[in-house]
């Protein structure tokens, strides 16, 4: 298959002349200028393109979520839940962070299942983190009703999110904090990156400082509050900070947010489409409300044998298709049982049985419909192929 699903999303022309002149200049440190370094400008222009009051652009969303973290000022050892399917950093930034992670089943629809996640909302739990996972929204409502009645803050992973709306509100800003990811990978691609959007002054005053504002610098972060001066010495400094070599590269992307969004949704529901005629593959509808901008598409197979589910690998990957199936995938950092730097770690039966018969594969907005049919004639090719295979 001729189709290239590594590919990043594209810098657009209008970067080209600023990053030349930065790297003339040699001025990649956020905090050289007295005022609108491009960090700056790239906090101030997505904290107005998500309507939020402020915006901290850092070294990833990994880093985004340690200092929300750290900002709670939770104590030692207080519990966050996460769900079971997410990425390896989001439990990572929870004991980085000096807390134990409680992990919620995830569902078939690779979203969490309510019913364990209120039996989990106990008052030992400290904090909530919601990671869209891929892109899958889950069920926002139920979830910041249920912590808000028990006082509970909610921080939005929306590494996979960008551009996704429920019923109307954009992803990310439903919490107290909503947390993105710049990585090449994602809508907006930086490289590595990621920022921090918040309504609320005491969390933007302490993960300001503690991402490396030191001395005064957080002067320099433009924002109308009175809330730093208090912090200053404070709190510790990690130096998460991003530089502007990597703020130059991203703000001419934020404009392309929207349609980028658009084709993503095109090509998954176009190849989302066919995969569901397919009698072995089934791929979850969104919930109501949820409004997707996806850079990637996962499917399950159905009545498939780990047999048939290996072979459909290695099939694939001979194709040019690498599809990945989470659970059959060895060291895969999305697999919760991989996780085993967490204590006590927990089974997840209705998570592992999810994993082991969820297939990733990426599906770059820029793909045109022509590209789809080519990686969807790919797939159910190679699904045919594994299904002939007789478990050993």
């Amino acid at each position: 298959m001729s189709v290239n699903l590594q590919k990043a999303e594209p810098i657009p022309a209008s970067a080209r002349a600023a990053i030349e002149e930065m790297l003339q200049s040699g001025d990649l440190f956020r905090y050289t200028a007295k005022e609108n370094a491009p960090v700056t400008l790239l906090e101030q222009e997505f904290a107005e393109m998500m309507g939020s009051r402020f915006a901290l652009a850092v070294a990833s969303c990994s880093a985004a979520l340690f200092l929300t973290l750290q900002a709670l000022d939770l104590k030692p050892n207080a519990k966050v839940i996460i769900p079971g399917f997410t990425f390896a950093a989001v439990p990572s930034a929870v004991v980085h962070a000096n807390c134990q992670p409680v992990l919620v089943e995830v569902g078939d629809n690779f979203r969490m299942d309510m019913a364990d996640f209120e039996a989990k909302l106990t008052d030992e739990i400290g904090a909530v983190i919601v990671s869209h996972m891929r892109g899958h929204t889950s069920d926002m409502d139920t979830i910041l009703r249920l912590c808000a009645d028990r006082n509970i803050p909610v921080i939005e992973d929306a590494a996979h999110s960008l551009g996704t709306t429920w019923n109307g509100q954009k992803i990310g800003t439903m919490g107290l904090v909503g947390c993105f990811s710049f990585q090449s990978y994602k809508l907006v691609n930086g490289g590595e990156g990621g920022i921090l959007i918040t309504d609320d002054e005491e969390i933007i005053a302490k993960t300001v400082i503690m991402s490396g504002a030191y001395e005064n610098n957080w002067q320099k972060h433009g924002c109308d509050t009175n809330s730093f001066a208090r912090f200053q010495n404070q709190v510790p400094l990690y130096n998460t900070r991003m530089n502007n070599l990597s703020a130059t590269v991203i703000r001419p992307q934020l404009e392309h947010v929207p349609s980028r969004a658009e084709n993503g949704l095109r090509n998954h529901d176009h190849l989302a489409a066919r995969l569901n005629n397919h009698p072995s593959l089934h791929v979850p509808p969104p919930l109501p409300g949820e409004h997707r901008a996806p850079d990637s598409i996962q499917f399950l197979l159905n009545g498939m044998s780990d047999t048939q589910a290996q072979a459909l690998m290695a099939i694939s990957a001979n194709a040019g298709l690498p599809i990945q199936i989470f659970g059959q995938h060895t060291e895969n950092a999305r697999v919760f049982w991989n996780w085993q730097f967490i204590k006590d770690l927990p089974e997840l039966p209705q998570t592992r049985a999810m994993l082991m018969r969820a297939c990733d594969l990426r599906l770059p907005a820029s793909l045109s419909l022509s590209d789809v049919d080519l990686i969807g004639d790919a797939i159910l090719a190679s699904v045919d192929q594994a299904r002939g295979e007789k478990a050993a």
